[in-house]
């Protein structure tokens, strides 16, 4: 497979097809599975990510990963968003904040702000930045997630099924997120719903039991006229 940038790639097929897997693949979060075994190669932008002198925390903040359920941390809705900038560095401190003319909170709430009006959460909490972001509803949960994410600059986003624990209006405002995204990021979501795969996603992958990949193509032609008969039979229900 070959992905394209700032564009939305869907992974979809039945469930334990391998989707996640090969998702966790994209930024090495296999890696964290002790039973894990990785074959094969994964390049971005020409580099091979497996290198064995890869850095990972570099890697992952480069891909970051939105998960299936909403995992806010514990704490402030403005701590969860400034919590990896200060943690990769990005928020200046001290001494060279000052030489800069800049203290460390201008530059959060710069970037606490900047981040949740990408992830369309600003309007709904920035009354409410030190309340606890367990709080939130699900959906705005998930885009604070989303936020989080963007808040350390990645490159590509990955997304673990994030509307599947929603409800539908939180659902169509996490599907109007991701088209938005890709102007700015590549975007590649697994999902179990074809409709949404359909209504969002620039190219579709088809992976079908043993986690193989059986199609890959635009997502018109996979879901108008696909190659294999076994991805038309997945789509139009007769199996899966």
């Amino acid at each position: 497979m070959e992905i394209p940038e700032n564009s939305v790639t869907a992974l979809i097929g039945p469930s334990g097809c391998g989707k996640s897997t090969y998702l966790r693949c994209l930024n090495r979060m296999n890696d964290r599975i002790k039973a894990a075994r990785i074959d094969g190669s994964v390049e971005m932008e020409g580099t091979e990510i497996y290198d064995p002198n890869a850095n990972l925390v570099e890697l992952r903040k480069r891909i970051g990963m939105v998960f299936q359920s909403p995992n806010p941390f514990p704490k402030s809705i403005r701590e969860n968003i400034s919590y990896g900038p200060r943690k990769h560095g990005d928020i200046n401190k001290g001494l060279l904040a000052r030489l800069f003319g800049r203290d460390d909170t201008e530059q959060e709430g710069e970037l606490v702000e900047r981040s949740l009006k990408q992830a369309a959460l600003w309007d709904e909490v920035s009354d409410r930045l030190d309340d606890n972001a367990l709080g939130l509803s699900g959906g705005q949960q998930q885009r604070l997630c989303i936020a989080r994410c963007l808040a350390v600059d990645p490159e590509v986003i990955l997304m673990d099924e994030p509307a599947s624990a929603l409800d539908p209006i939180a659902t169509s405002k996490i599907e109007d997120l991701v088209e938005e995204l890709s102007k700015d990021y590549t975007v590649v979501i697994v999902t179990h719903n074809m409709q949404q795969a359909a209504r969002i996603s620039d190219q579709t992958a088809v992976f079908l039991t043993g986690g193989e990949l059986v199609e890959y193509d635009d997502t018109d032609k996979i879901f108008e006229n696909p190659e294999s008969q076994r991805v038309e039979d997945y789509i139009t229900g007769k199996f899966g």
